[in-house]
């Protein structure tokens, strides 16, 4: 089965009692946030989201709020049915189904982190992530997937990490002292690692299932809180709200 298809039908069996597919007024409004809105003013000033690479998007149903990473934001106003019957072809359609989800669940109370924390929260997240690995794994190799630089500075004093993003501006850079690789080595460097660290957006970006090999895998970041819960995936978001 298609992994959307898959996700779609786990959603529906879920809420098939709900009337969030017939009525007119259970409309998801979509919209970009701004970085301040998104994130505040947190501690470091390398983040993508601050620097225009992602953009964050908001969904509200209901008065229940999720948010998803994306690179191709944009408006969108529609019925759960609308959304569903979406051709999920690029990023954009991708984000608009997965913040969709994260905003009715949400509603429903299956989740309760879909909001990314803000200010000196990231921070936080990323000091008491490597707690977390180290409790589960003891000393991993660490495949890290996208590029969460508090995430990778924490983890790179503590463990071995070798680092993909898709972004050619940060291929072959150093952050944090770590060398940021290209996408083509994703296969190696998964073979190499213990652990998977990989960051939520690969469910937008349609990557998410080349990392669903036999090793531990953990999906960090708000984008993922809907999709993770339908699908049975190990997600860190310590202070998501």
């Amino acid at each position: 089965m298609d992994f959307y298809q898959e996700i779609k039908e786990k959603f529906c069996q879920l809420i098939k009692g709900d009337d969030v597919w017939s009525s007119r007024i259970n409309v998801v409004n979509i919209r970009p946030l701004t970085p301040q809105e998104a994130i505040g003013n947190p501690e470091r000033d390398d983040f993508p989201l601050l620097r225009g690479k992602e953009v964050m998007i908001q969904a509200d149903f209901r008065g229940s709020r999720g948010q998803s990473f994306t690179d191709m934001p944009g408006n969108y106003s529609g019925t759960l049915r609308e959304i569903f019957e979406m051709p999920l072809v690029n990023n954009f359609q991708r984000a608009i189904f997965t913040v969709s989800i994260n905003a009715v669940l949400r509603y429903f109370e299956f989740i309760s982190k879909t909001v990314h924390c803000r200010d000196k929260e990231p921070g936080e997240c990323a000091d008491h992530l490597k707690d977390y690995i180290q409790e589960r794994f003891d000393q991993p190799r660490i495949a890290f997937v996208g590029l969460q630089p508090a995430m990778i500075a924490a983890l790179s004093n503590n463990f071995e990490i070798r680092v993909v993003d898709l972004d050619p501006d940060n291929v072959g850079q150093k952050k944090c002292g770590v060398l940021i690789e290209d996408a083509a080595h994703t296969k190696e460097i998964l073979s190499w690692a213990d652990v998977i660290l990989a960051t939520g957006t690969t469910v937008v970006n349609n990557t998410l299932t080349s990392l669903l090999i036999e090793k531990p895998i953990i999906f960090y970041g708000v984008t993922i809180s809907g999709i993770a819960y339908l699908m049975g995936y190990e997600q860190y978001c310590f202070c998501g709200h």
